[in-house]
């Protein structure tokens, strides 16, 4: 009984100090970030083109995140947008980059140093012009990840990659091609080394 009221009384508490700090972000969201006032950014972090930017209800971001939903670069305009589903739970350190169209679907929870991006920097070699300011390379898809999906530590999604719902990516996986639902990936390149089986009720091996 003792060990049930300090458990509640430590509850108590904890949604409180979490209200709280989530309607300071609120007040403070001076990037127009679309966030309602149950989700919330840890601080600092870094965010660019705000307004194309929404996150769903009940999701957070850990501290040090860069997010960048960027309309123009050197001079070619863009219409970006990255979308963050409801109750999802991005570890410290993201950086989620955007020309185009990134989705993070309901419910998935994301381990530190994530990075993401639907763009590449170019790098042409017969010419002496630096990456920085080649021209973008941009596939024709955006990137999805989907529903109930879980990432690893310091994960990679490279540009026009979709991860499909209820999927296990290993820590320090590079995605570079996209993958359907109930798949475990890892590596650098990510393959797939299990599938779920429903006849088993277990991942098993391909």
């Amino acid at each position: 009984m003792i060990n049930y009221l300090k458990q509640k009384i430590n509850q108590f508490f904890f949604n409180r100090i979490e209200a709280y700090s989530n309607q300071r972000f609120s007040q403070k969201n001076k990037w127009g970030v679309k966030i309602p006032d149950n989700s919330s950014f840890g601080l600092p972090l870094d965010i660019s083109g705000g307004n194309n930017i929404s996150i769903g209800n009940f999701s957070s971001i850990g501290k040090y995140a860069w997010l960048g939903a960027y309309t123009e670069y050197l001079h070619v305009e863009f219409n970006p947008k990255i979308i963050v589903g409801d109750n999802v739970k991005i570890g410290n350190y993201a950086c989620i980059v955007s020309v185009k169209s990134i989705k993070i679907d309901d419910n998935v929870l994301i381990s530190e140093y994530f990075y993401v991006s639907d763009h590449s920097h170019g790098c042409d070699v017969n010419t002496d012009v630096r990456p920085a300011l080649q021209p973008l390379k941009i596939k024709e898809n955006g990137v999805y990840i989907g529903k109930n999906t879980f990432i690893g530590y310091m994960v990679t999604v490279l540009p026009g990659v979709s991860i499909g719902k209820n999927c296990v990516v290993g820590s320090h996986s590079v995605v570079t091609k996209s993958f359907p639902d109930f798949s475990m990936i890892a590596g650098a390149p990510a393959k797939l080394i299990k599938k779920y089986d429903f006849t088993k009720n277990d991942w098993v091996s391909v």
